[in-house]
């Protein structure tokens, strides 16, 4: 399939799978004349999400003229990042007209005498709702719906009062008790819905290489979810993949280290936690760990205590404060001011635990980060760090907030110094349309 833009830039796309032209075309099967909504859920880069989106536009277009339609990711951020900015450059390719007012989060859609209205929305959390109320839509498109609350899900889908009017859903899985799971996935008769589950080899567009490399990026319940392409449960040890044989190494022989940083997870009862990486040859290495825990000392240290065991800290490891950057948790204001009033450097950390729990595993997976005999509270929390049950029986997933002290310092070391977010580039992705 070949496009050309008013830019005169060709995009040439490998073939449509058999499943992403039943996405494209579902509305006009017979069969499916009575259906309200389509779910496509399934694994990542599977192929899903800009065909759907395209086709949501096109059956708009189609079927109405001068009509209000809704279209909603977590943020409308990511709505522009991962739908339209992509979607805008297919459709000018395919010759619709496209005006995007940026300001009220509209687009404007025209072909063939039909113009209709594109209306952007947020669904971040339960105020959400409150954006859609009062206006009429004959359709709604819904990206990853599973980051989004119920209540803004019902109120957006309870505005399609248009005669012929219909929902369109995509996700990657969550918890088998998530609440569109059970309320749309496993009532698709009740809720006159069809679902397409897409796995990655369903977009014929992806290498056997890139096959390969997400493959070896996820591990647990998110190899289960992202790879497999199931609703599975957060249960059982969070870092499942931690393998002490492979993972746990001898500092490389004649180390000249090329950078240093420390996270610091801060605790009042609990543990405080002094954790120092190094770089070595593209790979980070945990090479010391401070543990002091009140609780277990039955004596707590103040804040200024705290930060004399950092002075020594540095001075056992020959760190000099001008060349070492601290990652401490956002919410710890007065331990990271006197640390800022003793003269170090200090940054905040990404507090995001699922993001962090994730990313963190596929960096482990990848070979870099790895820890050292040093590291002996980390290796004794990766065998006892939990997801929670209970949490998970409501459809949530949760971490027990216990022998987690270690856990966080690297997380926190992994989502500032190794996370990146990944530009899109503008030009069409060739791994899945």
């Amino acid at each position: 399939m070949v496009m050309r833009s008013k830019l005169n830039i060709r995009f040439a796309f490998h073939p449509f799978s058999r499943k992403q032209l039943q996405v494209l075309f579902w509305w006009q099967v017979p069969e499916y004349q009575d259906k309200f909504a389509i779910i496509c859920d399934g694994s990542v880069r599977a192929g899903k999400t800009v065909v759907m989106s395209l086709s949501y536009v096109r059956w708009a277009m189609m079927q109405f003229n001068g009509r209000n339609f809704g279209m909603a990711g977590k943020t409308i951020g990511s709505l522009r990042r991962n739908v339209i900015r992509d979607l805008k450059r297919i459709l000018i390719s395919e010759h619709y007209h496209v005006k995007d007012n940026q300001s009220e989060n509209m687009l404007t859609v025209s072909k063939n005498g039909h113009t209709n209205y594109f209306f952007l929305f947020g669904g971040t959390n339960e105020a959400s709702q409150d954006l859609v109320q009062g206006i009429t839509l004959a359709g709604f498109f819904f990206d990853e719906v599973a980051l989004m609350p119920e209540s803004f899900v019902a109120q957006a889908t309870s505005r399609l009062s248009v005669e012929g009017s219909k929902a369109w859903f995509n996700c990657n899985p969550d918890s088998p008790y998530h609440w569109f799971k059970l309320q749309w996935i496993d009532e698709l008769t009740k809720k006159k819905a069809i679902r397409i589950h897409f796995l990655m080899k369903d977009n014929p567009s992806l290498s056997k290489e890139t096959l390969e490399r997400y493959d070896s990026m996820y591990s647990g319940v998110f190899y289960r979810r992202y790879i497999l392409g199931e609703w599975a449960m957060a249960d059982g040890l969070v870092y499942d993949n931690f393998d002490r044989e492979k993972m746990v190494v001898d500092i490389p022989k004649d180390t000249v280290w090329e950078k240093h940083w420390i996270s610091i997870d801060y605790g009042t009862q609990n543990a405080t936690v002094f954790k120092l990486w190094s770089l070595f040859k593209g790979t980070w290495y945990n090479n010391a760990e401070y543990y002091y825990s009140g609780r277990e000392a039955g004596r707590q240290k103040t804040d200024e205590q705290y930060i004399d065991d950092l002075e020594d800290f540095f001075f056992d490891n020959r760190l000099e404060r001008r060349d070492v950057q601290l990652i401490v948790d956002p919410s710890a204001a007065s331990f990271k001011k006197a640390l800022r009033n003793r003269g170090f450097a200090v940054v905040n950390a990404n507090n995001n635990v699922l993001d962090g729990v994730r990313f963190m595993m596929t960096q482990m997976n990848q070979g870099k980060m790895k820890w050292t005999e040093a590291s002996q509270h980390t290796i004794k929390e990766f065998g006892s760090y939990m997801w929670d049950k209970k949490a998970a029986d409501r459809g949530e997933d949760a971490v027990v907030k216990e022998h987690d002290h270690c856990m966080d310092a690297d997380r926190y070391f992994a989502m500032k110094v190794l996370y990146t977010k990944k530009r899109k580039n503008i030009k069409l992705r060739k791994e899945g349309i």
